[in-house]
């Protein structure tokens, strides 16, 4: 196969899954994220990288959220919002952060592939995004993408879609959200 033809049908695919996903996760995960007072969010591997993303995008828009590892990630409780990626459905240490942000007050929200996992049922809000996950990927046809890229890449598009909503929804512009990145590169 040629790099175009590889690249048309790695869109494909995450257009098709984002297609299955909108509008309903965005609007199922905007308010959750308008109504929290502070937002921490958690992923690992390369989901880590996206949900990274994603909170710099809140940031930009003004939302006090941060990063769990960070040393700044203040506490959290009630009234406050933890988001956690677990696309294959379960992960260790996403468990253990769920249940101390419950036991704390905070609400939880788990973005998915798998709607029915076992933290998906901890979760106070879940988002799915029904795209290959390495969990799945070696089980029916498989995506071009190698192991969990396709979520990974849906995550991210999915996350800036999200922004752009949440953008309308507060009243926030382009120009505020530059005006919040940094000046330190």
């Amino acid at each position: 196969m040629t790099l175009a033809t590889l690249a048309q049908q790695a869109t494909q695919e995450v257009a098709a899954v984002l297609a299955q996903a909108l509008p309903d996760a965005a609007t199922k995960m905007a308010v959750p994220i308008l109504n929290a007072r502070r937002i921490a969010l958690y992923g690992v591997g390369r989901e880590g990288l996206m949900i990274k993303a994603l909170a710099m995008r809140l940031f930009h828009m003004g939302l006090d959220a941060h990063v769990i590892g960070d040393m700044t990630t203040p506490h959290i409780g009630t009234g406050d919002l933890l988001i956690v990626s677990a696309g294959p459905g379960y992960f260790a240490t996403v468990d253990g952060l769920m249940q101390a942000a419950a036991e704390a007050g905070a609400e939880t929200m788990v973005i998915t592939a798998q709607p029915d996992g076992p933290l998906a049922s901890k979760a106070r809000h879940v988002v799915h995004l029904p795209a290959q996950t390495m969990a799945n990927d070696q089980n029916g046809p498989a995506s071009i993408l190698p192991m969990g890229s396709l979520f990974e890449a849906v995550m991210f598009l999915f996350f800036e879609i999200l922004i752009l909503h949440l953008r309308d929804l507060r009243g926030v512009s382009a120009e505020d959200m530059r005006a919040a990145h940094t000046n330190m590169e």
